[in-house]
């Protein structure tokens, strides 16, 4: 296994270093959002009641919202997969 070892300098990069620690906790998040959005598209499942189905215009959002944040994480040359 590889070891990395990231340097702050000051307490000012508190911030910076917590974006360090916690990155991939974003990743899972967006992760899961996406799965969500997915579900929405595949299923009709609706994302806001796991009893009801979809209409045809959440499906429409879902994936448009679906597509827009991959190509956001696109830009950052960030993948979810």
């Amino acid at each position: 296994m590889a070891t990395v070892t990231i340097t702050f300098d000051s307490v000012e990069e508190q911030d910076d270093i917590q974006c360090a620690l916690t990155g991939y906790k974003w990743k899972l998040a967006m992760y899961k959002l996406d799965n969500e959005l997915r579900s929405t598209v595949k299923y009709g499942s609706s994302a806001i009641s796991n009893t009801e189905m979809a209409s045809g215009t959440e499906i429409e959002v879902a994936d448009a919202y679906r597509e827009r944040i991959r190509s956001i994480l696109s830009e950052f040359s960030l993948l979810l997969d």
